[in-house]
């Protein structure tokens, strides 16, 4: 796949590893949407700016009728909240979770209506592992790699190749309060977009989630 020219939507386009993604692919040549809650916040040259609130059915919707051009949807948007009590916890997985399918379902069609494409979900190595101090988030990311391997069973007939994205800590704001190694968002995206281009349904970003997915086995 040939990201020169294609139209691709970051969601979570603002910051972090999203941003990343989305100054790679105007690098690329790509026409690049950045979707977030507050679209002033998307300030990059050459990313469109575009109001998605990915807990919010009316705008996901409202962006799928605009974004009719769209033949890749890089599901980023993520939040991680205190893992303390039910509202805590709903709240990430509106983000993490439900936003994949809110999403996922809008844009569906419109990969399809341009060939197939590829849809790529952010997810995480707490997929496999739980995690006191994030038990939700851990809890939204295992329901969110389940949700991307039923998508992909679902969209394979019509072309669209799904990628779920697994890594440990990234070098962003997200993880700014964690010691230790953490891989740059930079290095991930260059990983995705290679996925992409290979058709790969999953990229491991980093040793530890490598070392985790070899182990589920045991």
């Amino acid at each position: 796949m040939d990201f020169d020219g294609a139209a691709v939507l970051v969601t979570g386009a603002n910051r972090g590893l999203g941003r990343a993604f989305t100054q790679e692919l105007v690098k690329r040549g790509a026409k690049v949407y950045g979707g977030a809650r507050n679209p002033a916040s998307v300030v990059d040259e050459g990313v469109i700016p575009v109001q998605l609130d990915v807990t919010d059915d009316a705008s996901v919707e409202a962006a799928a009728k605009e974004l009719g051009d769209v033949s890749i949807v890089i599901n980023n948007a993520g939040v991680t909240g205190t893992g303390e009590g039910v509202d805590s916890i709903k709240a990430e997985f509106e983000v993490n979770f439900y936003g994949l399918v809110r999403t996922t379902d809008a844009f569906a069609p419109i990969l399809k209506a341009n060939g197939g494409g590829a849809l790529v979900n952010v997810l995480s190595i707490l997929s496999w592992l739980g995690y006191p101090a994030a038990r939700g988030y851990a809890a939204s990311k295992a329901a969110g790699w389940s949700f991307t391997k039923s998508t992909r069973d679902a969209l394979r007939e019509q072309g669209t190749s799904v990628v779920g994205v697994h890594v440990g800590y990234m070098d962003t704001d997200m993880a700014a309060h964690i010691e230790g190694p953490k891989v740059a968002p930079e290095d991930v995206v260059s990983q995705v977009l290679q996925a992409i281009q290979n058709g790969d349904d999953e990229v491991l970003a980093d040793d530890g989630t490598r070392a985790v997915k070899a182990s589920l086995a045991s």
